[in-house]
């Protein structure tokens, strides 16, 4: 098809791209991802139907299976990626480990296990569930793109916290409902949520100014009103 200018003049219109096989077209693509990419996203990027590149996506993972490679098509996160097979992790981590410390500290690992069940949360509440400050390793996990910030509480104006899509790659889920129940590991939970509220209440004057007028609660006095409801 060609285009007529103002002087009446043809050119000739941009030609389209030609279509390209839909397999090695998604493997290339896949193979510079440096996080999950969608399937549409995916149809786009090699110009074929949605339903089409969702077929052919399902299909390389169970073909990769089969042959046994030492990689992996998964979907996590709501994307697709290229990961290393589990078999083989031992002989993965020894190379990037190697003369390197790259695991996250005992402390940052429980923090972010607070962060992912109690989310959105701020550091005063992670720091009354832990018992210490969390500033640090809190400021670690945000640069590490484990956690992020998702607003601010209502009342407080505290900066609230939760984990990232990354987060959920890392640990292999396709989502925060897929975290293991949390219940059987701890006391009864109504009265953990109180202790926690009540030593909460102690040190959330790191994070929010007090309205005016208003009392700082003694510590150790208890409120002699009933719970609501």
């Amino acid at each position: 098809m060609t285009e007529t200018d103002d002087q009446g003049l043809t050119a000739p219109a941009e030609p389209e791209r030609p279509p390209v096989e839909l397999r090695p077209a998604l493997e290339a693509v896949l193979m510079i991802a440096d996080e999950p990419l969608e399937h549409l996203v995916l149809a786009q990027a090699v110009g074929h139907p949605p339903a089409d590149v969702e077929q052919a996506l399902r299909a390389l993972a169970d073909e990769y299976t089969e042959q046994g490679r030492g990689f992996e098509l998964r979907e996590l996160a709501g994307g697709w990626r290229f990961y290393s097979r589990e078999d083989y992790a031992d002989v993965v981590a020894a190379f990037v480990l190697e003369g390197q410390q790259a695991k996250l500290s005992q402390a940052a690992l429980e923090t972010l296990a607070v962060v992912a069940y109690r989310q959105p949360i701020s550091r005063s509440r992670i720091s009354a569930i832990r018992g210490v400050n969390v500033d640090g390793v809190v400021r670690t996990l945000v640069t590490r793109g484990l956690i992020t910030e998702l607003g601010h509480d209502g009342e407080s104006g505290a900066i609230l916290y939760g984990t990232t899509n990354y987060f959920l790659e890392r640990m292999g889920l396709g989502g925060l409902d897929e975290l293991p129940e949390l219940a059987p590991m701890l006391p009864d939970l109504e009265d953990l949520d109180s202790e926690l509220e009540r030593v909460a209440q102690q040190t959330a004057e790191r994070e929010a100014v007090p309205a005016e007028g208003e009392a700082a609660p003694e510590a150790g006095t208890e409120s002699k009103e009933g719970t609501d409801g």
